[in-house]
């Protein structure tokens, strides 16, 4: 079996950042790096880890920890969309909760599963951040989506069904 060689333009990206530190700190990259591979393949496979690990020249255990260590990593396949709802204290007292259990009902999934159509997989995150605004949607970990409730629940997945992102 030939060893695993991430895409070259993951693999430029990647060296762009490692420019930004010490050349003897490697380890410094790896979680904008996780990030890049991430958002090119979906996921985290264990191949795309041992070859990022190979490229910085590090241990993979150093990779291996990082990427399982942070919540906004996935190591297995997800939906196109993955629907992450705040779990915070203020969330919970706005009614992220009956939030989730609605989302779960519509879609049929709990959370950390997608969609037989793998359109969608749900996620409970810790803090957004964005109390006032409670509760609070994050969609594939970098789109904001505050104030909801089922009505915009309804709104925001038909949208998304539809491509529109």
């Amino acid at each position: 079996m030939s060893e695993y060689q991430l895409d070259q333009s993951v693999l430029k990206k990647i060296d762009q950042w490692a420019k930004k530190f010490p050349k003897e700190q490697p380890r410094s990259a790896v979680i904008k790096s996780l990030r890049f591979i991430q958002d090119h393949y979906g996921w985290l496979s264990d191949r795309q880890l041992d070859a990022l690990a190979k490229h910085l020249n590090i241990p993979a255990i150093q990779v291996y920890e990082v990427a399982s260590f942070y919540s906004m990593y996935h190591r297995k396949p997800v939906g196109r969309y993955t629907i992450g709802i705040c779990d915070s204290i203020s969330c919970m007292l706005c009614g992220s909760h009956d939030l989730m259990h609605y989302i779960e009902n519509k879609l049929g999934v709990k959370p950390g599963e997608t969609t037989k159509d793998g359109l969608f997989t749900l996620e409970e995150v810790e803090c957004l951040a964005a109390c006032t605004k409670a509760p609070v949607l994050l969609i594939n970990g970098k789109d904001y989506y505050e104030n909801m409730d089922p009505k915009s629940v309804d709104d925001l997945l038909e949208k998304l069904s539809q491509g529109d992102s």
